[in-house]
């Protein structure tokens, strides 16, 4: 399904970017991201803390023979990069909490439409226009039910610099190949704090392109699905006929508003081709250790004090189980139910007030107590507030922090390609 970037566009990427190995900022790394996977449009509107990002493919796409476009509002931000996208071009935005709401109707469209994008939302604290500059991971539910109507969403999260480059090929691949749009649902430390990052060899990474249209054009159909339930659009410009539209349509593409049964023949096969899915889009990080009786789930900027709280309280000869989320929608539900097995507690530290604990709970089904460790304000976590959480958490059955020091410990990824 993947394959490699054409090799004299990627020694042009490589080019323009520089050493192979360099210490940047996470919002350059999801520009970097983004020309390793092939992206040549970008449009979007200046927004802390994601401006960064927008600033170095202003930079890069020219040298590429790309085209970086700033548009007036976030709302036109979306619309650009989806047209861009029915031409066949890859593009991608760039946004934080008050513009990506504002993307919300455009992001039902390009869903409805089975539009491949990439948008990257660098949280910051809200509501409203919030805390310009500080961090959140507020957009959580919004990235999932932000915009109206049964729908399914992609959404990946970085917890370091090199996974905003990464994570950002696997958006554009995930894209193209489940014509749909992907949320790169990052935060604002992860953006702007500078780590080592490795650009990968050409050989090293796939990128996935849009299957072409089947030859002939009078049998075409345009969004009928295969045996994915993912149809095979035709790029605008090829000869085919394609109505593109954000109303109920049916297999052709036309509207059929008034009909109920292919409404839900539509929207089901939407939602089910992300769903049927879900085993080879789902990426998490287990570390277990033998003995613990208590769990922490975490995700993007957060899930780095909570490693570093696990590390102290096995030290103190606590054990502790730790699950990293890298996809949050869909969300990992097997993977987080098999990691409650056995467990008494699971506690949650995120940057808000408790949106990810509500799934973790709805997975976990009763197996064990979930709980939250919020906190808002712009400033995340420290260890060592993990770590007295965990320990306060009450002795005894469904609660214990008590076990073998020590044990097997190894990293593992589950549900993922």
């Amino acid at each position: 399904m993947g394959e490699h970037l054409d090799k004299e566009h990627y020694d042009l990427v490589c080019k323009a970017l520089g050493p192979k190995m360099q210490f940047v900022q996470g919002d350059v790394a999801y520009a970097y991201g983004a020309l390793l996977a092939g992206c040549t449009y970008f449009a979007g509107y200046p927004i802390t803390p994601a401006t960064e990002t927008a600033e170095a493919l202003a930079r890069y796409l020219p040298q590429i023979g790309g085209t970086c476009i700033q548009m007036e509002d976030e709302i036109a931000s979306l619309s650009a990069i989806i047209g861009a996208s029915w031409t066949g071009t890859k593009a991608m935005t760039a946004t934080s909490g008050p513009g990506f709401s504002l993307m919300m109707e455009n992001l039902g469209y390009a869903v409805m439409s089975e539009t491949p994008c990439v948008i990257v939302d660098v949280q910051r604290s809200g509501p409203s226009t919030g805390q310009p500059t500080e961090s959140s991971q507020g957009d959580i539910m919004q990235a999932r039910w932000g915009t109206h109507g049964d729908h399914e969403i992609i959404a990946l999260a970085p917890s370091n610099v090199q996974e905003c480059m990464d994570l950002t090929i696997d958006c554009f691949n995930l894209a193209e190949r489940y014509r749909n749009p992907v949320i790169l649902l990052t935060d604002g430390d992860v953006g702007h704090m500078r780590e080592r990052l490795v650009i990968p060899d050409r050989e090293d990474y796939e990128v996935e392109f849009r299957v072409p249209p089947p030859e002939d054009k009078e049998a075409y159909v345009p969004f009928e699905g295969d045996e994915n339930k993912i149809p095979r659009v035709a790029n605008f410009g090829l000869g085919y006929h394609t109505y593109v539209t954000g109303l109920t349509h049916d297999v052709t593409g036309l509207p059929a508003t008034d009909d109920a049964d292919k409404h839900t023949q539509l929207v089901t096969r939407l939602v089910e081709k992300i769903t049927d899915k879900r085993e080879e889009i789902v990426r998490v990080e287990v570390e277990k250790q033998e003995g613990a009786r208590i769990g922490i789930i975490s995700y993007g900027i957060t899930a780095r004090p909570a490693m570093g709280a696990v590390r102290i309280l096995r030290e103190r000869g606590v054990p502790v189980n730790f699950m990293r989320l890298i996809s949050i929608w869909p969300f990992a539900n097997r993977q987080v139910a098999e990691f409650a097995a056995g467990l008494d507690h699971i506690l949650v530290p995120e940057m808000n007030l408790g949106q990810v604990v509500h799934p973790v709970r709805e997975a976990v089904e009763g197996q064990c107590p979930v709980s939250c460790l919020p906190k808002i304000g712009g400033v995340m976590h420290n260890p060592q507030e993990v770590s007295e959480a965990v320990e306060k958490i009450p002795k005894g059955t469904k609660g214990a922090t008590g076990g073998k020091k020590g044990g097997k410990k190894g990293m593992k990824k589950g549900g993922g390609r």
